[in-house]
């Protein structure tokens, strides 16, 4: 059986402290259309999920920032969760994957407090999104434009709000690359 995205490679970026439907589900919905998902992060092995404050699953990093290559991958999401958005956004190989990817004009897909990594990245600007309603004004202090929607695209940009809107945020997300023929 062939999926939509049979021959796409997905990049998830995350840290500890991720919330664990908003990388899991993802994940899975990319994975069910046959995409091949890799997990990247600072560190290899596992990273910690979270479900809202409580601790989550582990899940297994296939790539560091140090060996994961942009060129390699055709989308890039960014899960959410305050603990693992405020620490990616601090690390610089995460910002310039980010960076690259939409140089390279690669769909990026952010969730929830993912969102601050493309804040921190300075590819908000004159962009249309959303995010955890926390996030407004950074969104609007970087120059973009926040709207409380499920799912907002902006060209190749998908954002959602929180875990609530998965279903549309993955069906966004999975129609995106099924038109970009990935």
């Amino acid at each position: 059986m062939t999926g939509k995205l049979d021959h796409c490679k997905v990049a998830i970026l995350a840290v500890d402290g991720f919330e664990e439907a908003e990388l899991v589900e993802p994940q899975r919905a990319l994975e069910a259309e046959g995409a091949q998902v890799d997990v990247i992060s600072q560190k290899g092995g596992e990273i910690q999920g979270l479900r809202h404050v409580d601790k989550g699953d582990r899940v297994k990093v296939d790539h560091t920032f140090d060996d994961a290559r942009v060129g390699d991958y055709d989308a890039v999401v960014l899960p959410g969760g305050v603990v693992n958005g405020d620490a990616i956004r601090m690390l610089p190989a995460a910002r310039e994957f980010v960076t690259a990817a939409v140089g390279a004009g690669k769909p990026i897909a952010a969730i929830c407090h993912g969102g601050w990594l493309l804040v921190s990245s300075g590819l908000v600007e004159g962009r249309t999104m959303t995010s955890w309603p926390s996030l407004q004004d950074d969104i609007r202090n970087a120059g973009g434009k926040w709207v409380d929607q499920e799912v907002v695209r902006d060209g190749d940009l998908i954002t959602s709000r929180k875990p609530d809107d998965l279903p549309a945020f993955n069906g966004a997300l999975v129609q995106r690359l099924a038109q970009r023929g990935a």
